[in-house]
């Protein structure tokens, strides 16, 4: 009798017909200021982001009504741009909450995987050279090739080893190692570690800082009080006891700038980056990922709108003090010998 019950029931069961959702064309429907608005690209800029990850993005077969490389793009943009809820995006490109996730996981997993071809530091004579004639332009710091700086991007509680990520002010984050030129273009970044660890160390245990120490560069990187003094790194006097130091102190803090600004840009341009709800190692890959689209929209000319520029200042961009470098980073003898002889040749 039971078995009978069983299939009677089984009989009158109605499953839901599929429904596939018409969606459409934003990037032929939206102007280009709509769709800056939206997605902070033009669409001249979003076909050439979605023509460089068409081979990563793919799909083999439009089965199922598979989502166009275009759309992939369009979602992902849409969450760089604002870091909503993927409910609130999923309802305004008619996909589902999945969806939003799934893509956006893997438009960001496809930019980062470019970060090598984007994110260049200057190696050829020409670049080099270019960069310094900029850097000088701003208040006159010779020799200028980067100015480096560390940007915490906070995220949500990890689930494992969450006492790592908590930072000197008590919130989650992951500490991220940046180093711009005076066109606001990141030329090198360190995208892993969390946020209890300090500028120096991310610093010292980078693959830049081996190349560098082992083969001096042509050139200087401008960095903060946080960082030790090296021969290739040069900060500002902490005591200043004449009007030359002064002079340097202030040329370097005006040309240090570039690196504070490229912060404030990034977070700006891409509202995500203000608080990631997801695990480190897919935080990361988001954060890459919007490296990756803020030097594309730098090389692109990608302009920024008031909406980006006029906003005040979040507190992640506000500058905070540096406790002072671990005792083993003290200042390379080396460091100021090159740092005395800047002032005595440039700013006496």
């Amino acid at each position: 009798m039971t078995s009978i019950v069983h299939v009677l029931r089984h009989r009158q069961r109605r499953y839901k017909p599929r429904q596939y959702v018409v969606r459409g064309n934003f990037i032929e429907q939206y102007s280009n200021d709509e769709l800056y608005a939206r997605f902070r690209f033009r669409r001249e800029d979003i076909l050439y982001i979605c023509e460089i990850l068409r081979p990563h993005l793919q799909r083999p077969t439009r089965r199922s009504h598979a989502l166009t490389v275009e759309e992939q793009v369009l979602i992902a943009l849409r969450f760089f741009a604002c870091g909503s809820f993927y409910e609130v995006i999923a309802d305004g490109l008619a996909v589902t909450k999945s969806t939003v996730g799934h893509v956006m996981h893997s438009v960001a997993a496809a930019l980062a995987g470019l970060i090598h071809q984007y994110v260049r530091f200057p190696d050829t004579e020409e670049e080099i050279t270019q960069t310094k004639r900029k850097f000088f332009s701003i208040a006159r710091m010779p020799n200028t090739i980067g100015a480096i700086d560390c940007t915490h991007i906070h995220i949500q509680a990890p689930h494992e080893r969450e006492w790592e990520f908590v930072n000197r002010k008590g919130r989650h984050s992951i500490n991220v190692q940046l180093i711009g030129n005076a066109d606001l273009k990141i030329t090198n970044c360190v995208v892993r570690w969390p946020g209890s660890v300090h500028d120096a160390r991310i610093l010292r245990e980078s693959h830049l800082y081996r190349r560098l120490q082992q083969t001096a560069p042509d050139g200087i990187l401008l960095g903060n009080s946080g960082y030790p003094l090296l021969r290739w790194l040069m900060t500002p006097f902490a005591t200043v006891t004449c009007d030359p130091q002064q002079r340097y102190n202030n040329a370097h803090s005006a040309t240090r700038g570039t690196i504070e600004r490229i912060n404030g840009v990034l977070k700006r341009r891409f509202a995500c980056l203000n608080y990631l709800r997801v695990e480190p190692k897919q935080a990361c890959n988001i954060i890459s990922a919007c490296i990756v689209l803020h030097n594309i929209a730098q090389l692109r000319r990608v302009p920024l709108n008031e909406d980006i520029l006029d906003r005040p200042p979040l507190e992640a961009e506000v500058p905070q003090l540096q406790p002072p470098p671990p005792p083993h980073q003290a200042d390379e003898p080396a460091g100021r010998a090159v740092r005395n002889a800047m002032v005595n040749l440039y700013f006496s």
